[in-house]
């Protein structure tokens, strides 16, 4: 069975965090712990998984690496974790960004930019917040929408220092099968050598209860001819897929459709290059 690295899972528990967003999210509005993702995971040999922040309020973005910290101790998979960070504060960040690089397992940040306005990625306080975390070696997920690609693009060229990955293929709108200018968009990105991308969150960019495959594929061929199999992660984006489907359904749907790619490319997407990007032990 073939080995994974996770580089993109959620873990949440609303009786100790406040997650606003899950409101509107009745599906899925209640604990998910390392428990559960062992009983949606039976098959899968799940080798090491990287916490990526679940956009908790953001005065408990601390204590959402610490709870996560914590969780690692009794599930040793727990191997990164990308914490929330309030990076519009600009250079102000930095007293966070110290307090963050106490927790060893922490690897890189996120700050959501999906639900921001246009533009909010390329203000000049946010771009000085990006820009500091080269120098506590911290990476940074972009995660955005297919209407803030060009943005995307922008912030990278400011950020030469900083190595980013792509949440989501930047939620392209794969339910009616969109795929200009967000390919055109997605290759300029992709001439940045210091980007990677995360095969991750396609379902739920589709149509939730009629999905294919084929409907998933295409935008993946794109993102392969842009990145190549080096610089693409597998990501499970468990359990907001839960709305879509199951993660040993979508783990195998990835593999169906990398299927023709040599064996040792294959072992790179799936488990060499999140274990490398986010610098992951042994």
């Amino acid at each position: 069975m073939r080995p994974v690295v996770d580089s993109h899972i959620h873990f949440w528990d609303p009786a100790r965090l406040t997650y606003a967003w899950l409101q509107d999210v009745p599906a899925i509005n209640r604990a998910f712990l390392p428990a559960h993702l062992a009983q949606a995971a039976t098959t899968v040999n799940l080798q090491k998984i990287v916490f990526v922040q679940a956009d908790c309020m953001p005065e408990d973005g601390l204590r959402e690496v610490a709870w996560v910290t914590g969780l690692a101790q009794v599930e040793p998979r727990i191997q990164g974790i990308v914490a929330f960070a309030p990076l519009e504060q600009g250079e102000g960040i930095s007293g966070y960004l110290e307090k963050v690089k106490t927790y060893p397992l922490v690897k890189g940040v996120r700050r959501l930019i999906q639900s921001e306005e246009p533009g909010f990625a390329i203000r000049r306080k946010f771009v000085q917040g990006v820009q500091q975390l080269a120098r506590y070696d911290l990476s940074f997920d972009i995660c955005i929408t297919h209407l803030q690609m060009e943005d995307a693009v922008r912030l990278v060229e400011q950020c030469p220092d900083v190595v980013f990955v792509l949440d989501h293929f930047g939620k392209p709108v794969i339910k009616d099968q969109v795929i200009e200018p967000w390919a055109t968009q997605l290759r300029a990105l992709a001439e940045f050598p210091h980007v990677c991308c995360k095969i991750s969150g396609l379902v739920t960019e589709a149509d939730h209860h009629h999905w294919q495959e084929a409907d998933l594929r295409p935008y993946v061929e794109v993102a392969l001819e842009a990145f190549g199999p080096g610089r693409l992660m597998f990501g499970g984006d468990w359990p907001v897929s839960e709305l879509a489907v199951g993660y040993q359904h979508w783990l195998e749907t990835a593999e169906s459709i990398l299927s023709t790619l040599p064996e040792l490319e294959k072992n790179k997407i799936f488990f060499e290059n999140a274990q490398r990007f986010y610098g992951l032990d042994g």
